[in-house]
């Protein structure tokens, strides 16, 4: 008998997108490939969809599948076997007073606010600086899997950052993160030692981090967080770090 995951991609359509600008590499174009349709793709598929390289905004799901370039590497991190290096370890002092809240993807509108900050502070002209709250909702809040919306606060109560994951079968993904622009110390960073850690707790052994572009700043920063592994050609091989 078929696992009902099994039985499900029998019933998917892979498509490919129109080529568009790609947004990491300038003066090269990007296509992506989509599963459809959505209402097919529920928590265990999406696992398996994960691990083969696809990725989730909103309710479309897609992979890197451009013509002549093969420079976006699906990442993920080996949990139980990261050890912090010295700056990860102060960026987890450094912020260690940070107050966590883990709840279902809702909408706050100090979420949003900080949101629009964050993209007209870090990311001004690509065009999410322009967000409206409907586009906001679609591509974070809404979602047909285990998601999760993880606030940050000071004591004080002062919204720092904002992360939706995905829980998986095998490991968390890390959807996306935005925080205080003008916040000194990597929140960034500790967003990500955070997930970690969560995976731990979790027993979970994977840190989906997405893309890693090595000739893209936006994205080499990935490669810090080792043992990682990229997915190259079907196989998830271990990065070598220089």
């Amino acid at each position: 008998m078929s696992h009902p995951t099994e039985l499900t991609f029998k019933t998917l359509q892979f498509y490919s997108t129109a080529i568009y600008p790609c947004s990491y590499l300038p003066g090269l174009d990007a296509r992506s490939q989509v599963a459809a349709p959505t209402h097919l793709i529920d928590a265990p598929t999406y696992s398996s969809l994960v691990e083969q390289g696809f990725r989730r905004s909103g309710l479309f799901t897609y992979r890197p599948h451009c013509d002549n370039c093969r420079a976006c590497l699906p990442i993920r991190v080996d949990t139980q076997r990261f050890v912090p290096n010295r700056t990860q370890r102060k960026t987890l002092k450094r912020h260690g007073n940070l107050q966590v809240c883990i709840m279902p993807l809702q909408w706050e509108a100090d979420h949003f606010d900080l949101y629009d900050r964050y993209q007209r502070g870090r990311h001004p002209g690509a065009g999410m600086d322009e967000d409206s709250q409907t586009q906001y909702k679609q591509f974070l809040l809404t979602s047909r899997v285990d998601s999760r919306l993880v606030e940050f606060r000071l004591p004080s109560g002062e919204l720092q950052m904002v992360s939706v994951i995905d829980v998986l079968e095998t490991g968390l993904s890390s959807v996306y993160t935005f925080y205080d622009p003008d916040a000194a110390g990597s929140l960034g960073a500790y967003g990500i030692l955070w997930q970690l850690a969560q995976c731990r707790s979790m027993n979970l052994p994977w840190l989906y981090l997405g893309y890693w572009i090595q000739e893209s700043r936006k994205m080499a920063y990935k490669s810090q967080y080792t043992p990682c592994q990229i997915l190259q050609d079907g196989v998830w091989t271990e990065l070598a770090i220089p």
